[in-house]
């Protein structure tokens, strides 16, 4: 069943190009308009559905995962650990964002004039303040927070309530139990909802190519495949790590992860990943206790190819306008976009608005946004993909600090064995 899901993703995504590259070229743009209105409405079908099961999915795996974990020395003990990791992923993620723009300098050339008018880009650079961060952490209501589908603010109250479970022991049994079943409700209806992820992976890739044209990755050739490459690097990084912690098996995750990452890369969200990522982290011996803590705290914490997009654009645009920063700033703007990037989930057009505020902070012109507008929904491909990479890798490692990894069914079966 995954491998027919793999090739129907792909089948989607062949014929998404195909379909939008003939729109694009032989209708008139009021038909072509016409068309990627439909598909853009059957990919938002899909989103919404997807939208739908991820705030009670996040609440029930969290709230079952810690109450799992009994005392409240291992949540806090896998907790630390946890965070330490995203910390440092999210520095290497910054860093060689910043190291590979450096080395290949994709603005360079273009000697953009900064101009006196101010530009509207539609994305506010003081939509994201630290104060409001914090804040933001806090839900007024719970009930709210879910209607809004405020990821932070369900992580938040979910840890609380999952403490507070195992620590009430056996009087809580029968809400541990509860919580179990309400992660096998929407597991199940996660399923039918991904019976329709190829029609939305072929309308989202169609309505992007209808739209913008292929011609448009050929005029931004030398900044999208510098960021690819970059991503690439990242990829092998994360690698590098979960072969030093979990041995030879990361590839096997990597494998295991095909389905998710697909997904993700399709339809450019890293939410739309998330089910599937968690069923596909069970698969492979993660526990649900495990990874139903780690993974909803890491899509809020550790959106590794976010975060290398952010410093990558933020110099990208630099170098276009001829603004030299020095080593001192960069590393200002490391420290500031590690800060900053904790609350893109739950801002819309998050890393934009990141960027935003960051070109703001060092007088780089705003601007500059419009270079990467017309190409963001091609490189939101890439770094939702490897949000969902650096996510699982996450959610390995904890299990096997833990010592809780336990062997998947692709260990177990012999080679050659019937499925």
């Amino acid at each position: 069943m995954s491998r027919l899901f793999s090739i129907l993703i792909l089948l989607g995504l062949v014929l998404g190009v195909a379909v939008g590259w003939a729109v694009n070229t032989q209708m008139a743009p009021a038909q072509a308009l016409a068309i990627v209105d439909v598909l853009k409405l059957l990919t938002e079908m899909f989103l919404r559905l997807i939208k739908m099961i991820i705030a009670p999915l996040v609440f029930s795996t969290l709230v079952a995962g810690v109450a799992h974990m009994g005392a409240g020395s291992a949540v806090g003990r896998i907790g630390l650990k946890t965070v330490a990791w995203f910390f440092a992923a999210s520095a290497v993620s910054l860093s060689l964002g910043a190291v590979m723009v450096t080395l290949l300098h994709p603005g360079a050339g273009l000697h953009l004039q900064t101009g006196n008018a101010a530009v509207d880009t539609g994305i506010s650079a003081s939509a994201l303040t630290v104060r409001d961060f914090i804040l933001h952490l806090i839900p007024t209501s719970f009930f709210k927070a879910m209607a809004d589908n405020e990821i932070l603010q369900i992580v938040v109250f979910s840890l609380l309530t999952g403490t507070a479970i195992a620590a009430l022991g056996e009087r809580a049994k029968a809400l541990v139990g509860l919580a179990d079943q309400l992660v096998e409700v929407m597991l199940k209806i996660t399923g039918y909802v991904m019976l329709a992820a190829p029609i939305a992976v072929f309308a989202a890739i169609a309505a992007t190519v209808a739209q913008n044209g292929l011609v448009i990755l050929l005029t931004y050739g030398k900044f999208i495949a510098g960021f690819y490459a970059s991503l690439g690097a990242l990829w092998l990084l994360l690698i590098i790590a979960g072969l030093c912690i979990i041995g030879p098996r990361i590839f096997a995750l990597i494998g295991t992860l095909r389905d998710p990452i697909l997904l993700a890369f399709s339809t450019a969200s890293s939410e739309a990943a998330f089910p599937k990522t968690l069923e596909q982290l069970r698969r492979f011996g993660v526990p649900r206790r495990i990874g139903g803590f780690v993974l909803p705290l890491g899509y809020s914490f550790n959106l590794d190819g976010s975060m290398m997009y952010c410093t990558f654009a933020t110099l990208f645009i630099a170098q276009a306008y001829d603004v030299t920063l020095s080593p001192g700033q960069i590393g200002t703007m490391l420290l500031l976009l590690m800060l900053t990037s904790k609350g893109m989930a739950g801002v819309p057009r998050a890393s934009l608005v990141v960027i935003a505020a960051t070109l703001a902070f060092f007088g780089i012109p705003e601007a500059g946004l419009l270079l990467i507008l017309g190409i963001d929904q091609f490189l939101d491909m890439g770094r939702s993909a490897t949000n969902v990479v650096g996510n699982a890798v996450a959610a390995a490692v904890a299990a096997k600090w833990e010592n809780a990894l336990e062997a998947g069914p692709a260990d177990e079966a012999p080679q050659g064995a019937a499925p």
